[in-house]
Formats: structure tokens, sequence, C-alpha cells
């Protein structure tokens, strides 16, 4: 620290207190009583002299930005949680008041509010080994920013949290109690701790999956919030190791298998009336075992149909498909479209005392109970085909298969349809007309698929628009060209764009929408399909029929306001 004596007073004055006293903005005997009221405590000057309001904060972050020829900038409007607080201890970044805003190279950017303390900026230079360039910020925001970094999750791997996780209990796939707190290795305990705060932090924050991702200089935490990949945390790159086995660990897979993929589940127990369940699947890449873990709240599928954005239209036709004795509803879209969701949601409105349901599932996504759920095992025989049949001898009233992926499941599930089952399935097409000429491609007699096949829903997840979201001005030209109809452009409606606020993260988008395409096989193009008719045939007929495509039903979301026409044409672009 840079500093002078007093001769009467013996009082070593800061750097920063003593370009106050020549730039007559604090009186000498106010420099000395500020001084002398931190004498032998961990305050520094400019703590004491904010704190007491002596000078407002504002006012002598643009006074040590000016004389000190530094940059100045506005704390509030950076994201706390995007900081990478782990370029500094810990320790120092409290002792020192001193924020890493950056590093590339040797150059290490810092966010301070006294660039006079040589001390402290020194030790930050010798701990990362690099140059500091230093930022003016205000001291009160960035006593507030360093407080709230310490409750980050980054926290968690270097010191036991301080936050209660008392009711919080990971369980196995089994639902038997794991180990958590009972490590013999106390030096785990951080681990055990940070791990929970992620997952706990992931479900708060909406997420569908998490992906933890080693690389050769660094290690990253990812989160999937409403379809996108956002960064959270890039905690020590020296965790990664015991983060990995404690995951394994409790999804019951070989911890000391590191060479080829597994699968597990997990489940962290919320409280007596809520668990959350978690797939895991690991791989190993070049630099250690990258982990995605997929969330799967049961509450998503007692959402009610209602909550998934079906049109009226759309919902009574889906109902009444579902709601028949026999037949075959099928789901088609892309992977992270919504179709497991849907399908649980129709099983949900079919599961009452008097049904008897069994599902074939790889694996089993959400908990139902009064549901007969399978796991497909293929190493052990337990094929999807080999389930459906198995079923059929378990006077089954609804059968629901999680995916048909050849021609032996098909042909099976196409006979449960049509022998008095209600069955239930998914395929991965990019609309319903296509479905029905991919059943075709795969050998499936077109008899057979006319007279079992009673609709075809097709769909996607669209962002949904943030609260904070405004009116825009759209070109009409574009607007048809997106789609849109002369008779639809007569003014009654706005089109929004995303801005941005606290609630959605600056993203603009909150939450997701359903599109849908639902379409009814009736007599018109059973008949197109025994014709041996083409999917843009069926697509043809299905239009004079009323039923509205991916795009239409898309553009109907940006018409009641819900999403953006950007959105829509990206998630309706075939």
């Amino acid at each position: 620290m840079s500093a002078v004596g007093t001769a009467s007073d013996s009082v070593v004055l800061s750097g920063l207190a003593r370009a106050l006293v020549q730039h007559q903005l604090l009186r000498p005997d106010q420099a000395i009583g500020l001084h002398r009221k931190i004498e032998g405590t961990s305050a520094k000057f400019v703590d004491e002299l904010v704190g007491s309001g002596t000078l407002p904060a504002i006012q002598l972050a643009r006074f040590a930005s000016d004389t000190f020829g530094l940059p100045l900038m506005d704390l509030g409007a950076l994201d706390v949680a995007a900081i990478p607080a782990e370029l500094i201890d810990r320790k120092l970044l409290v002792e020192s008041r001193i924020l890493p805003l950056l590093k590339r190279g040797n150059r290490l950017t810092v966010l301070l509010s006294d660039p006079t303390d040589l001390q402290a900026i020194d030790r930050v230079k010798f701990q990362a080994q690099a140059t500091v360039d230093p930022i003016v910020v205000e001291h009160d925001k960035l006593l507030k920013a360093i407080e709230k970094l310490g409750a980050s999750a980054a926290e968690q791997v270097t010191s036991l949290a301080e936050g209660d996780f008392s009711d919080i209990q990971l369980e196995d796939g089994e639902a038997v109690p794991a180990p958590a707190e009972d490590t013999s290795d106390i030096d785990d305990a951080p681990i055990v701790r940070y791990l929970q705060k992620v997952l706990l932090d992931a479900i708060n924050g909406g997420a569908s999956d998490i992906h933890f991702e080693p690389y050769e200089k660094y290690y990253r935490i990812r989160y999937r919030i409403d379809g996108e990949l956002r960064e959270i945390s890039q905690p020590p790159l020296a965790i990664k190791e015991k983060l990995a086995s404690r995951i394994k660990v409790i999804s019951k897979l070989d911890i000391s298998e590191k060479r080829v993929p597994q699968d597990g589940r997990m489940k962290l127990v919320m409280s007596a009336q809520r668990a959350i369940d978690f797939r895991v699947s690991t791989l190993p890449t070049l630099f250690g075992e990258k982990i995605v873990m997929r969330i799967l709240d049961p509450s998503s599928a007692k959402l009610g149909i209602d909550a998934l954005g079906y049109d009226p239209d759309q919902k009574e036709a889906l109902l009444s498909a579902v709601s028949r004795p026999y037949g075959m509803v099928l789901v088609t879209g892309p992977t992270g479209s919504g179709k497991t969701v849907s399908l649980y949601t129709c099983l949900n409105i079919l599961n009452k005392p008097g049904t008897n349901i069994s599902t074939a599932e790889d694996p089993a996504e959400i908990n139902l109970p009064g549901v007969n759920q399978v796991n497909v095992n293929d190493k052990a025989g337990l094929s999807f085909s080999a389930a459906l049949k198995s079923f059929l001898r378990q006077d089954p009233d609804v059968i629901m298969v999680g995916e048909i992926r050849d021609l032996e499941t098909a042909d099976i599930a196409i006979k449960a349809a049509q022998t008095g089952h209600m069955v239930l399935s998914t395929l991965h097409t990019n609309d319903a007309p296509t479905t029905l000429t991919r059943m075709m491609n795969m050998g499936i007699a077109p008899f057979n698929i006319a007279s079992s096949v009673i609709l075809i829903t097709a769909q996607r997840l669209a962002r949904r628009l943030c609260t904070c979201k405004q009116p825009t001005e759209i070109d009409e030209q574009a607007l048809l060209a997106a789609g849109f109809k002369e008779a639809d452009l007569d003014g009654s409606w706005t089109p929004y764009r995303p801005v941005g606020c606290e609630r959605c993260a600056g993203g603009g988008y909150k939450g997701r929408v359903g599109i849908y395409q639902v379409m009814p096989i009736t007599e018109e193009i059973q008949r197109l399909i025994l014709a041996g008719g083409n999917a843009m045939d069926i697509a043809a007929q299905a239009k004079r029929e009323g039923v509205s495509d991916l795009r239409t039903s898309g553009l109907k979301k940006v018409r009641q306001g819900h999403t953006s026409i950007e959105e829509v044409l990206g998630v309706t672009n075939e």
C-alpha cells in the first residue's frame, strides 16, 4: 500500500486518502479519523469511507477513475453469475475487495474500487500469474457482488455450503438411500453439497438437462433451459474426477469403468410430496467423462392437456381419438419436441381404476402410479417387440410403446390396435403426413395402416415470449413470406419481439409453447393410403379437411402473442 506518515498523528494514510485530501474532498482530520476506526480490524479505508457515508460510492468511483486515469464501469449492468470468480482464491477475493472480470493470455482484467491498494493488487497478480488491468467500480456494488458470489455454486467446491440441504436426499434409481452425507472421506463433503446445489439450481431454473463437460484447460457445467444451452459455472478442473465418481455412485454405474458409455438413473427427493428423477448418461471424451443428466419431473405429466398449448379443435380431436376403445395414435417430432410429455398426458387421462395400462420404454422417463411400466433391455432380450408380445398376454386396455423402431415392433403394435387395444407410440418424422409414408417404407402394408391408425399429431416446442415483450413492426411482405394470408393482416393483432428482463435472465423468452399438427385419419385419407398416395397427396387432403400444418399453427401462436415470428420460422423450417 502506498502511504505517507503524518508526523503529528503518526497515522499512515493510504494512497486514496492522500489523493482525496489533496483534491479537498476530505479534510486531513477526517482521513485520520477514518483510518483510526479501522485500526486493528480487517476493514479497509474504502470500506469505512463509503460505509460511514463520508463520500458516496459513485462520487468516489468517478474521482478514482479521473484521478488515476482508469476506465469506469457500472457493475450493476453486469451479470454477477457470469464473473469467473474461480480465477482468484475465495479468501483473497474477499480480503482484497477485487473481482476478476476477464483473463486473456497473461493479462487479467479486474474490478476494484481502490486503485491505490497496491498490496492487494500485487497479491492478485502473484496468484493469477498475470499482469493486472484494473477497472474502477462503485464500492457498494463491488461488496454486494462479492457477497453474492459467496453464495454461488462455485464456492461450494472450496468450502462447505452455508445453505441448508438437510431436507434434500439423493437416491439411486431403485430409491435406495445413497450415502450422501456419510462419506468416509471428509474431502468429498464439498463435492456432495456442490452437486446438490447444481441439481437444485437446475430444477429451480426450469432446466431440462445438465451437462458436465471436461476440457483440457477448464471444466464447465451447462443447463438446457427452454431448449437452449447456457453455461452456468466453470468449477475447478481438479474436481472433475470426484464429481463424475459421485454421480456414477448415486446412479448405480461402474465407477471403475471410464472407457465405455454408461446409462443410469438417480433420484432427488425434495420432500415427502415431491421427488425428481434424473436419467444419467456418461460418455468418455479426450479429457474425461462427459455426463449429461436429463431431468424428469413427474409433475410435467400432470399439467393437463390445456397446459400443452393445443388449439380447441386440436384438443377435441386428440381427446376423441384416445378415448376410443381401440386404434393407434402416433406422436411425431424430433428429439426434444415434447413427445414424451404429450404421451404421458394422454396416459394420465386414461389412467383410471378400470383401465389396464402397460408401457414399454427405453427407459421409462416418468413414473406414473397405476401404470405398468417396463424398461426395454435389448442385451437381456427384452426388446420393444418382446415386451409387446408379453403385454398382449396381460389383458391390456391401453399399450404405450416408447418408439416404433423396426418392422417387427410396428407389426405387433398394429395387430394390437386391430384387436381391441388402444396403442400410443412415437415416430421420428417431420410432420403427420410423412409419418404414414414412413410406415409404408418400413414395410407395413397400406391396409394395416389404414385400418389401425386413427390420429397422428406432429409437434414442435417454441420458446414463449416473456412478459417483458414489446410490440414490433414487421414488413407486410415479410409476414406474407412467412405464411400469413392477406386476410390475416387486418390490423386486429400485433406481433411482439423479445426484450429481456430479470425474470427471463435477459433472453426475452421464458418457458415454451407447443406447436401442433393434429391429423385425424379420415375415410378420404384412408383411401389415399390404400391407393399408395405419397405424403404430398395426404398433406393436400388434410389441408382440404381443415388440418393446420405446423407453420400455420405456429403463426397462430404469433397472432396470439405467445411467441415471436423468428422463433416460429426457426422451429418449423423444414
